[in-house]
């Protein structure tokens, strides 16, 4: 691999595997920024132009799509690494597989959604534009396979160029086309949010193929395996279910309030769910660069090595979106003020989001190891950790309403099960892995505390400046802050490799 190529001979083998993890988080943190400077355009434009009652819809309608496409994956964005680390056949070969079986299994759901539209459209409202919704599957979950193959070689690049560049700029870019183009013929506008999303997903799925034919070449002598496809997808299913109920922990809340609240309220949360979810693609983007040095660890059973690393990307992870979540949350008004003046209501829901995608990094980090080592009983903490966050958030919300609470008090109460149920989720996955390991797993460090004391007196001073400074000065100050303190107190020789290319 290129990668491998960069690192000294002289390492060990669990060295390398730093610095590679390493490099891939560098590549994610700049698809961060890209994905952070490309998607507040987007919201701009649904916000300030659409309103908030056609993003409700909007957002209540991509539900069930996005659920489609995660079931169709068959568990095969994190199963392929295993896949392919055992597999005695061409890459490509296998690669060729899993896109078959996704593909048909696309094919099935879309034709089922554009036949009975009612889970995207529950009014039974919508135009012949918004029925091709579900064509979205397909490139979707082709995209995600595509994507994850190429991850197993350590090209991280090809995630950020399709997912931070590609889909959200394809998605901003066409929606405002859409709005304008709405002037001459009215349906164009009314479907633009819907239409700029399935540009959006088409655009991605082409970027991620372009690499994928030159990393693993076409399939030569291939010929597709019914009997092995069929067994395959049964080996998956307690993937496939767990990574469905890792989207739906961040889709269910918006179905239940969409079920609750008027369009208006959903809008609003979405919003506030599209900035809280950007650090979240930290998390979920290092998940298939550890996949292969997981699997290649376990072979060789060295468990400390697993454990060690799991923590290390873990407390990566858990300081970069403290650091982002204090920088959006304390000015959150502002932030969501630049959507529309209307969306300021939703600022209490976004610091509640934040602080979830915080919480909920140790589970990430603990599951990517459990999907090998605990398939089933990790599925089953996922499925009561779905259920209680259900339970929760049903019966917040309707405490609030018996209190006299509007429609977004509901929505924040929505966030806070959110934040409860990810956080116990990350308690009991870290305890069994490090049980399974014989390890510890905790990516605690109290440094994060000494970095996040002086970032919040910093942006408490920051908020006694205009809006427009608050956001221009005020969130890389806060930033600044409190990547120096975590530099200096909290990052060991390890830690600040991600931040050192290495020398070939």
């Amino acid at each position: 691999m290129a990668e491998a190529a960069a690192i000294p001979p002289s390492r060990t083998g669990e060295q390398q595997d730093i610095a590679a993890l390493a490099k891939g988080g560098r590549t994610n943190f700049l698809g961060f920024l890209l994905r952070l400077a490309a998607r507040i355009p987007f919201l701009f434009i649904a916000g300030r132009l659409y309103g908030a009652d056609d993003l409700g819809r909007f957002a209540s309608a991509t539900i069930a799509v996005e659920l489609a496409a995660q079931l169709a994956t068959l568990g095969q964005k994190r199963g392929l690494a295993q896949q392919l680390a055992k597999d005695d056949r061409p890459g490509a070969c296998i690669v060729a597989d899993a896109l078959l079986l996704s593909g048909v299994v696309s094919a099935i759901f879309a034709a089922i959604l554009y036949a009975f539209p009612a889970p995207m459209f529950p009014s039974g409202e919508f135009t012949a534009l918004q029925r091709l919704l579900p064509l979205t599957i397909l490139p979707l979950a082709l995209g995600d396979i595509a994507l994850a193959a190429l991850a197993y070689k350590f090209d991280v690049g090809a995630t950020v160029r399709a997912r931070a560049v590609v889909e959200p700029w394809t998605l901003s870019i066409v929606a405002g086309g859409l709005w304008l183009a709405g002037m001459w013929y009215l349906p164009l506008r009314e479907s633009g949010l819907i239409l700029s999303y399935v540009a959006s997903m088409v655009g991605a799925m082409a970027t991620a193929f372009v690499p994928l034919v030159k990393s693993y070449g076409l399939p030569r002598q291939w010929s597709p395996r019914p009997g092995d496809l069929l067994r395959l997808a049964n080996r998956n299913l307690p993937l496939a279910g767990a990574d469905a109920v890792e989207w739906g922990t961040r889709k269910l809340d918006i179905f239940i309030l969409g079920t609750f609240a008027p369009p208006s309220a959903v809008g609003i949360y979405y919003v506030a769910q599209q900035v809280a979810s950007l650090p979240q693609k930290l998390k979920t983007s290092f998940e298939p660069i550890l996949g292969p040095v997981i699997t290649r660890n376990l072979k060789e059973r060295n468990y400390d090595a697993i454990a060690r690393q799991v923590c290390q990307v873990g407390f990566w992870i858990i300081a970069a979106q403290a650091g982002i979540a204090l920088a959006l949350g304390i000015p959150g008004r502002g932030v969501m003020g630049l959507v529309g003046p209307n969306f300021v209501a939703g600022t209490g829901a976004l610091a509640l989001l934040l602080a979830a995608e915080v919480v909920a990094a140790t589970a990430v980090v603990s599951e990517a190891a459990l999907i090998y080592v605990a398939r089933m009983r990790n599925l089953w903490i996922s499925l009561g950790t779905i259920a209680l966050q259900g339970a929760l958030t049903v019966g917040l919300m309707l405490l609030a309403r018996r209190g006299g609470a509007g429609p977004l008090l509901e929505a924040e109460a929505a966030a806070f099960a959110l934040a409860v149920t990810l956080g116990l989720s990350s308690l009991l996955k870290s305890r069994l892995l490090g049980r399974i390991l014989g390890q510890s797993i905790n990516n605690w460090r109290w440094a994060l505390v000494w970095a996040a004391v002086p970032a919040c007196m910093v942006g408490y001073l920051v908020k006694f400046l205009p809006e427009w400074a608050e956001l221009s000065l005020g969130i890389p100050a806060i930033l600044g802050v409190y990547c120096y303190v975590i530099w200096r107190r909290g990052f060991g020789p390890e830690d600040r490799m991600l931040f050192r290319k290495q020398a070939a």
